[in-house]
Order: structure tokens, then sequence, then C-alpha cells
């Protein structure tokens, strides 16, 4: 039986799920076919004495456990640090071992990358962008990128989106603390963020947290429903025959799809209306990234096309919003797990801001907070550290082998191969972080003096590490310690249901599954 992922959708029609079942056994006979070829050539290579991980599985294993794709990978990787399941035309090959997370992002770095595989399966949403794609696009994108996040212009005009729409956000969950209505935490958070990276990127005022602007709302969700169906390709082998007969998830995506670009295509057409009217205002127009990024274009050799800028939006939204808001949802998941913590916390954040009085208005509180005084928050950085260690926003990325290779334990891989690290079960390894693993620590993050100790990005590879680490880490770090600091000095949480489990949503990040339902309390 089919197992469907999660989706906002009603289902579809009954010839579409006939011909959906007839497609899935046909691809079922050939699987079973190419499975066996796959396996008789592996036996040839052994022959040649040439080592591989051990097999854990196929993809139907991932297949059968989507929805709780990222356990099944840690209950094999407490087994194998590193194995591998078995798939059609390839191995795909799971690592929680930060000597190989090093290898394949730093110390053999040109070997391994997105790949065809990747860009294929990911294409029809990312299309050409920077995390879809290697190569000059990739170098292209990521240059534009560093100098913007180099920008003195960037970083003043961010931190002030940032504390003006925490504001706006603690404002409606003052609102719902006065008025005891339980709220979902993470449907805000989202709001927010979006709201903060369309307009600091974009130079976009969407105002998605006053519920004001419709259309941005209809594309956040058709967004992530699309990212959730673009991960069941990568289990679902009769993708490509779905899409072709246009049947199932693959109508379902493609409609999804038309609602994300319909957006951001609008929004491109404003934009460059927009620049070719403040011609001689530079200043205005270099202010947001979007409008650099075009500009900068007319002097780039990459040939800059609606779809190119379409394709770069959206690799900076999954960056600049979900990772953002997704972690910060599970910090407040956490706080409400860990009320001591959220104290410690608040005594903290108290403690630095004291000379603005205990009187000061949410307004006045996020005015005033200084770069000086954030960085000061050594016990929030950790906080919001090990949460980023739990529960990544990025909880696995597969790259592909170019060539053979022999990885640092001695096993190889071969030409096709996928090889993938996985931050979210490295994360519960004993070997990497000690018999504490799953336990939310912020501690572990702090030296004897109180002073946060960063680890090496091969063991938490929540930026990712070598030529890829994520160019907007301060980025990303001042944007979540501004917005936690000032809801946790306002408001403690409380879990809507406490018996309720909490669990993520198979996607390409990791967010809450039906979001977080929780009670804010106003502090006194």
């Amino acid at each position: 039986m089919e197992v469907e992922p999660q989706s906002n959708t009603s289902s579809i029609s009954h010839s579409q799920s006939l011909f959906s079942s007839l497609v899935l056994l046909l691809s079922f006979l050939i699987l079973n076919f190419l499975l066996i070829w796959n396996l008789t050539k592996l036996a040839i290579k052994r022959k040649k004495n040439n080592k591989y991980h051990p097999v854990a599985g196929t993809i139907f294993h991932h297949l059968v456990n989507f929805r709780r794709l990222h356990d099944f990978s840690t209950d094999q990787a407490h087994k194998h640090k590193t194995f591998r399941l078995l798939s059609p035309l390839r191995s795909e090959v799971y690592t929680t071992d930060p000597a190989i997370v090093e290898y394949i992002l730093k110390t053999n770095f040109s070997n391994y990358g997105k790949g065809e595989y990747n860009y294929c399966n990911m294409k029809d949403l990312l299309g050409d962008g920077i995390f879809a794609v290697d190569g000059a696009k990739w170098q292209h994108q990521r240059k534009v990128a560093s100098i913007d996040f180099s920008r003195r212009i960037l970083r003043d005009y961010s931190t002030k989106t940032f504390k003006d729409n925490v504001e706006k956000l603690a404002v409606l969950i003052s609102e719902a603390a006065i008025t005891n209505t339980r709220i979902d935490i993470q449907d805000l958070l989202m709001k927010s963020t979006m709201d903060s990276i369309f307009q600091v990127a974009f130079g976009v005022e969407l105002n998605c947290i006053t519920a004001s602007n419709r259309e941005g709302r209809e594309f956040a969700e058709a967004f992530d429903d699309a990212s959730n169906l673009i991960t069941w390709r990568y289990v679902d082998i009769s993708w490509k025959i779905k899409k072709l007969l246009n049947i199932g998830c693959e109508a379902v995506l493609k409609k999804k799809i038309r609602i994300v670009d319909k957006f951001i295509y609008k929004m491109i057409c404003s934009k460059i209306e927009q620049i070719s009217k403040l011609q001689h205002d530079s200043e205005l127009k270099r202010q947001d990234m979007l409008s650099r990024f075009l500009l900068e274009s007319e002097k780039d050799p990459v040939n800059i096309t609606p779809r190119y800028s379409r394709d770069i939006i959206l690799s900076f939204m999954i960056a600049g919003k979900d990772t953002t808001a997704i972690t910060l949802s599970w910090f407040i998941y956490m706080l409400c797990k860990n009320p001591h913590i959220e104290e410690k916390i608040a005594e903290e954040v108290m403690t630095a801001t004291k000379e603005f009085g205990e009187n000061a208005s949410i307004r006045e509180f996020s005015e005033k907070m200084t770069d000086e005084i954030i960085n000061s928050m050594h016990y929030l950085h950790a906080s919001l550290t090990e949460t980023l260690r739990l529960y990544p926003g990025i909880p696995l990325d597969p790259k592909i082998c170019f060539s053979d290779d022999t990885l640092p334990d001695g096993f190889n891989v071969r030409k096709g191969d996928m090889v993938a690290y996985m931050p979210y079960a490295m994360a519960r390894m004993k070997f990497i972080w000690g018999k504490d693993a799953e336990v939310f620590w912020p501690e572990r993050w702090l030296g004897d003096n109180g002073v946060f100790t960063p680890e090496s990005p091969f063991k938490f590879p929540a930026f990712q590490a070598g030529p890829r680490i994520c160019l907007g880490k301060e980025f990303a770090y001042r944007q979540m310690k501004i917005f936690a600091a000032v809801l946790v000095r306002f408001f403690k949480f409380k879990l809507g249901d406490e018996e309720k489990p909490v669990k993520y949503r198979t996607m390409l990040t990791l967010q809450i599954d039906h979001g977080l339902h929780i009670h804010a309390i106003l502090r006194k």
C-alpha cells in the first residue's frame, strides 16, 4: 500500500487513484528487477576487493517510514555510524560520522555535490537556486550573497526590521495572553519571519502577521505543501510517471508550484518596475538584496532570467524564513518542556537589559537592544544552539558522489551513489555527544566562565561546513536572539495540550507537524 505524504489538499479522484495503483504496481516490478541488478553489480565489485557499508534496507523502508523518516534513520545509525539503503540505480549512503562529514564537505568537496539526481528531484520547486545546483550558478549566487551579508547597510536594515516585526508578534501574543486564547506559535513565527525576509531580501512588505495579505498566506501554504511533496519524490520511485500522466501527488505538486510561481513572478515584475522608477535614488535602490542582485546582474556573465530570479528568491526564503521560524518554534517547545531553563534565560535577558527599566514597553525594549547587549546573552545563544543541535532546520543533506571514492572509514562509494549526512541523527549519537546526547542541555555549549564555546561544524553541521557553509549564520542568530529575547522577557509559555505528542512533518525542513499550540502567560 502506498503511504501518501501529508497534504492540505483534497483526495484525488477515483480514476486517478486507480492509475496511481497501476503505476505503483508497475514500479514495484521494475524496482525488484533493478534491485537485483544493483545487488549483482555490488557482488561483482566485491570480487575486486571493494568494501561497502552495511545494508540497512531498501528505499521501501523509507517509503514505509516516511512520516518518521529521521527517527528511522536515527534507529539505523545507532546500529551503524554509516549505512546503506539499496535503491534501483544507486546505493544511498547515510552517515553520522563527523570524519566523513568533513571529508565530503571540505577535504574532497569537489567530488560531492548536488548532482543530477538531487537537481532532478528539486528543480520543479527550487530550479537553479543555490540549494539545488553546483558549478557556475552556485558560485555566482554565493558570491552575490557573500557581498550582501558583509554590508553594514544590510545589517542595520535587517536589525531594524527584526525589531519591528517581533514587536508586532509580541503584541499579538500579548492579546492572546490577556484573553487566555490558545495560539499556534509556529504559524505566527512563520508569518513574522516571512515578513522579515521579504522586507530585508526583497523590499516587499507582506504584512502576513496581521493577516492582511491573503496572497502571501496562500503562497506560504503552497510552498510548504510543495516542499513536502518534493521530499516525497526521494522515496516514490514512480514520481516521474505520475508527473508525465499528471496524476496523484505530482498533479497536486504542479498546482502548488503554480501558486508559488504566480506570487513570485508578480513580485519580480513589481520590483523591476520599482527599480526603473528610482534611477536617481541609488541608496534606496540598493537597500534590499533583490534590488542589488538585479542591478549587479547587468555586470555578471550569468544569464539572469525571470525564472533564475525566481529560483534565487525561493532559496533566500528557505534560508531566511523556514529555518529561523522552525528553530524558534522548537526553542519554545523546549522551554515548555524545560521551564527551569526558560527561567534561566529570562533571568539572563532581564540582567542584560536592566537599564531599560522594569516597566519598559515591548517597543521600548526591542528598540533599546543593541548588538552589544544581544551578544552578551551567552546562555540564550547556547539554548538556541542546543535547539538547532536536536532539531536542525535541515535534518538531512544528500550529496552525489561524482567519481569512485574511498571514505575515511575505509569503505568505498561508487560514482552516482548518494552520500547524505544526517544532522538530526547526529545529535542523538552518544559517540558524538556523550550519554546525554538526547537531552536538551544548553550548558554543554558553555565554558567554565559561562561564555559560549562553539563546536566543530563537522560535529554540528546545522549550518553546513566547508565551502558551502551558511553565509547567513550570523544573520540568522541575530534574528533568533532578538525574537527570543523579546518573547522570553514578556511571556512564559505552556503547551496547549501536554498529552499530545509533538512531531515533525517530513519535508525539506523540520517543521512541527500541525503547528505548536501553546498558551502564553504575561510576565509581571
